[in-house]
């Protein structure tokens, strides 16, 4: 998961912190999570593809 959420985030041309920004989480949880050491509960990728309706999360989450 973490390539695929950084290569995600380096396609819209974000950082790290505009991401969390964005995405309602703390700057220290978007980095475990890009890093493969927290995974995001449901509720957490429901509020990303919210957030970015157009992202794959099946291909950026579950693959």
């Amino acid at each position: 998961m973490q390539n695929r959420l950084k290569e995600f985030r380096n396609s819209i041309t974000k950082t790290q912190l505009e991401m969390a920004n964005i995405w309602g989480i703390s700057l220290s949880f978007y980095k475990q999570i890009e890093c493969g050491a927290k995974n995001p509960s449901v509720q957490t990728i429901k509020i990303f593809k919210n957030k970015f309706p157009t992202a794959d999360t099946d291909k950026i989450f579950f693959n």
